[in-house]
């Protein structure tokens, strides 16, 4: 797979990782042998980023669960976020995060879509100074915060922004993307799919012939291949809860990346749909 440098660190990052929003909002104590599948394609695909949130519901402890009975757990990126207000409070979250996800260290926690973060990011400072993370970030989801996230990339010293960035929802490029390679700060794909519109948009249809002559095989690959071809994306975190869909998902971070004319191809194809 694909590696992308984390600026601040010079640690690689495979392109492809995996979102846990929904997926594995599961019951805890239960087995679960489709996830499992998802976590061992991912290993096997050279696939490491797991990114999990107290928001996402059980979506931790059902992390921690099935990676504690995997042998590879420990070449997994854990990723996670702080999503409550107040100091004290952030810091119970972040401890019950790290329980939950049987961590004693967690690689990654960011700031879930800038709540609070003003207070937060003291307390995940003297963390990432203790060894008790490794890196810190914030997140959002739409396009009306891209220039607030811009801000405090700007402002502050930030490993990861997480955002979201898609082939028919380019609005990270006219700002955010740029500002996030200047200051040296890893990015994080949200929603690469639209949450399933950019499915729903192509259902039915083949690949365009020119696509395949690429050497993309899915519409998966189709959509993560154009995000994973802007050179300041670091790592793409599509969630899934089906093995053959993240196999297609994780595939899709092997090279050749895909040269600037055919992006724009992709793009306009899409546009006309």
């Amino acid at each position: 797979m694909i590696q992308r440098i984390i600026p601040s660190s010079g640690e690689h990052l495979p392109v492809i990782g995996l979102g846990t929003w929904q997926t594995f909002d599961v019951p805890s104590g239960e087995h679960y042998p489709e996830l499992t599948a998802v976590l061992k394609e991912m290993h096997e695909a050279g696939g490491r980023l797991i990114d999990s949130s107290p928001m996402y519901g059980n979506a931790e402890n059902i992390t921690g669960e099935l990676t504690s009975e995997l042998p590879v757990k420990n070449d997994f990126f854990y990723a996670t976020k702080v999503w409550t207000t107040g100091r004290q409070q952030g810091i119970s979250q972040m401890e019950s995060s790290m329980q939950k996800m049987q961590r004693k260290t967690i690689d990654l926690v960011q700031i879930h879509n800038l709540l609070d973060w003003k207070t937060h990011l003291p307390v995940l400072r003297d963390w990432k100074e203790r060894g008790i993370i490794r890196y810190i970030g914030i997140t959002h989801y739409t396009d009306s915060m891209h220039e607030e996230l811009e801000k405090v990339i700007t402002a502050e010293k930030i490993d990861f922004v997480q955002f979201n960035y898609s082939i028919d929802d380019t609005h990270a490029e006219k700002r955010l993307l740029d500002a996030a390679a200047d200051k040296g700060v890893a990015t994080l794909i949200n929603r690469p799919f639209g949450e399933g519109r950019l499915f729903k948009k192509v259902a039915g249809k083949a690949l365009p012939s020119w696509a395949v002559e690429a050497g993309i095989e899915t519409w998966s690959a189709f959509f993560l291949k154009f995000i994973t071809s802007h050179p300041a994306v670091t790592c793409v975190i599509p969630a899934t809860s089906d093995p053959q869909h993240a196999a297609d998902n994780f595939k899709a971070g092997n090279g050749p990346e895909i040269p600037l004319p055919l992006r724009s191809k992709m793009r306009d194809y899409i546009s006309a749909l």
